[in-house]
């Protein structure tokens, strides 16, 4: 999946050298959002207001709803007079060594971001925005709950020229040459590291969940939107009408059970089918390039998006499998940045390879993260106990199963009881695989069986260690170590060392507080 540099999908090719990008932007000159600048920011404004809106149209017919339909109108006309006082406001400008924003009339604003402060240049464009020649541009620093700035929108020329420029300018001066006649290095030239054909979008599609993600939040929102008893009168109509339906199929009570399977295996077919659309629609022409020590992330069919950072943010990596991605011998890349996520919204750059062949993904590690060899080639196991451990969540899980169903069906409730060999072979397994690796650079954790990943940061980017012992650790002799790093996200695995033994994971957190210790924290 390695391929040829080519240019950016975004509608426009971006400058090709600094010097025509710094010649669109002149240093020092206040420039102004696209004129039309207002009108998405009220788009904006108003989808997060849709919900309601629609509510209003709905149920708001009737004259005692009037009051609240007028009141929505006077809440837009007001949103419409802060879009455009927000054009006629806000200006930003390129100075040598950082952007200078400025916004507000009654309160004003002056904030100045560094070049060298930037961690991710967001360009984001959906099908509005191509339509007119625009995109928003964010410029995200660590660790901020929301962008720097926010600039909604520029023409899409000017968005490139502005991303090029802070790309350029972040990057540490070039060494002086060793003679007065000898020329300064050439900046290497981008290539593309990964791109997915659509065949690789598909089984991403395949392998994820967001149509179950999709339809439950599509329920939890008319749940809150609908009166409680048009949505509750809705929900048992429908389902009615299915089971009614299956159960009109069959006249014994197995076919009717096979009825309900059969109903139930299109429900999971079609949201299979839902995630396949959802990833052709989020990750069309994806495309992961590396320029120079910056890193890029291109993707989107309706709404185009290009995130970039650069590769000395990245401050954990993550390697992804479940059981599906074994069957279709794949396997999923994330990295943690220094840039947090807020709610849903995916902030920064965190997908470098959402799918794709363990040796790519292994080979994207060795190359971007500058190893010698991955994966290591021996791991440390956990305490030989652990598996006891690991056995405990699963048999409680069944005595609950057990309990609930013998309460409705007496003896053959008991047949919950056989969760429980299942959760022994997954604890045996995650037990038999998991465990660490340890360099003079980088510490590497490994955990699962049926779901698997591998987590690792390198030593400088390690943030806080703590060694946790529960009750039940200290009757069984174990601990467990956890790291932090910047930018973990909800989505991340915790890096962490589980069910050692006490000793060893004492030994381990001297190892490694000693090392932090004399390290400088590496953003």
């Amino acid at each position: 999946m390695t391929t040829t540099p080519e240019p950016p999908a975004t509608g426009e090719e971006a400058p090709a050298t600094l010097a025509a990008a710094e010649a669109a932007l002149p240093t020092e000159a206040e420039r102004r959002l696209h004129p039309l600048s207002w009108v998405f920011v009220l788009l904006s404004q108003i989808g997060q207001m849709l919900l309601p809106l629609l509510a209003v149209a709905i149920f708001g017919a009737r004259g005692e709803d009037s009051i609240r339909f007028a009141l929505l109108m006077i809440v837009l006309a007001v949103l419409l007079a802060a879009a455009i006082w927000r054009y006629l406001t806000f200006t930003y400008r390129i100075g040598e060594d950082s952007v200078f924003v400025r916004s507000g009339v009654l309160e004003r604003s002056l904030r100045q971001i560094p070049f060298s402060r930037i961690h991710d240049v967001a360009l984001h464009q959906n099908l509005l925005h191509r339509l007119f020649g625009v995109a928003e541009v964010r410029l995200e620093s660590a660790g901020g709950s929301r962008p720097e700035a926010r600039m909604q929108v520029l023409a899409l020329p000017e968005a490139l020229a502005l991303e090029q420029v802070i790309r350029r300018r972040s990057r540490p001066e070039p060494a002086p040459a060793a003679q007065a006649g000898d020329a300064a290095p050439a900046a290497p030239e981008a290539r593309t590291l990964l791109t997915l054909p659509p065949g690789e979008v598909v089984r991403l599609g395949l392998v994820s969940n967001r149509g179950m993600v999709v339809v439950a939040g599509g329920f939890a929102v008319l749940m809150q939107v609908l009166p409680d008893d048009i949505a509750g009168d809705l929900l048992n109509r429908y389902a009615g009408e299915a089971f009614g339906y299956a159960s009109h199929l069959a006249a014994t009570w197995m076919q009717r059970a096979a009825a309900a399977a059969l109903l139930l295996a299109l429900a999971l077919l079609a949201l299979r089918l839902l995630s396949v659309a959802l990833a052709l629609v989020q990750y069309h022409g994806f495309r992961l390039v590396e320029d120079g020590r910056r890193l890029s992330v291109e993707r989107g069919l309706l709404t185009r998006t290009r995130n970039s950072a650069p590769r000395r943010r990245i401050q954990a990596w993550t390697l992804h499998e479940t059981p599906l991605h074994r069957l279709l011998r794949r396997r999923a890349l994330h990295v943690d940045t220094a840039v947090i996520s807020r709610g849903n919204e995916l902030r920064g750059l965190s997908e470098l390879a959402p799918i794709a062949a363990p040796e790519t993904c292994d080979g994207l590690v060795r190359h971007l993260a500058g190893l010698d060899a991955w994966p290591p080639a021996r791991w440390a196991p956990l305490h030989r106990r652990a598996w006891l451990r690991l056995l405990l969540p699963g048999a409680l899980f069944a005595a609950a199963l057990a309990a609930g169903l013998s309460w409705w069906f007496g003896a053959w409730g008991l047949l919950g009881l056989l969760w429980l060999p299942w959760s022994a072979l997954v604890a045996v397994q995650h037990a038999r695989r998991a465990g660490y690796a340890l360099d003079a650079r980088m510490l590497a954790v490994r955990e699962g069986w049926w779901s698997r990943h591998w987590r690792f940061a390198e030593i400088d980017k390690l943030q806080a260690l703590r060694l946790r012992r529960s009750p039940l650790d200290r009757w069984s002799g174990m601990a467990s170590l956890w790291l932090d790093t910047a930018g973990a996200g909800a989505m991340s695995p915790p890096l962490r060392i589980r069910h050692l033994p006490v000793e060893e994971a004492q030994a381990l957190l001297e190892r490694l507080n000693a090392a932090v210790s004399r390290r400088r924290l590496r953003w």
